[in-house]
């Protein structure tokens, strides 16, 4: 192969590389432009719900004639509680998949945090500083239990002296 060749190689190989790109950023592009007018069309469908609902939370209630009935008044009858909206599937795996996003981002902040070089200096400066805090504190101790054992055999010394 001569170096001409070896060239024309390389600038194939280079053409085919960007193409493969360019198809690859058209076609995410695309997939993005796509969920986000499935994000906006989401919005514009909560919107139109919330403003149903503040209509409706508007428009005022009319008051129905209680019936009082004297034979109920000893039992004690508990509200019947209130339906829960319905769900449906896709809402559910929505509301799921960003709750795992969310938390799968905070994880890698508190990953990506945890490995700062600042905070693996700080822990090393800490732990050298925790080393050295128990090795004097060991040696305290050792040096205190010497003196102990000393004073121990000082006075059994003493006490032989004394009964002989």
């Amino acid at each position: 192969m001569t170096r001409d060749q070896a060239v024309w190689l390389a600038v194939g190989g280079l053409a085919a590389l960007c193409l493969v790109l360019l198809v690859t950023t058209v076609r995410g592009r695309r997939a993005w432009a796509r969920e986000r007018a499935s994000a906006h069309a989401d919005v514009a469908d909560l919107r139109a719900r919330l403003e149903e609902l503040e209509r409706e939370r508007r428009t005022p209630t009319v008051a129905t004639e209680a019936e009082y009935v004297i034979t109920g008044l000893g039992s004690e009858t508990e509200p019947e509680p209130a339906p829960a909206a319905a769900i449906d599937g896709a809402a559910f795996a929505d509301t799921v998949l960003r709750e795992t996003v969310v938390k799968a981002a905070s994880f890698a902040h508190g990953v990506r945090r945890g490995l700062a070089p600042a905070t693996r200096n700080r822990i090393r400066f800490e732990m050298k500083q925790e080393v050295r805090r128990s090795r004097r504190q060991r040696r305290a101790d050792l040096k205190q239990a010497q003196r102990d054992l000393h004073a121990r055999q000082r006075a059994m010394l003493a006490e032989e002296a004394e009964a002989g």
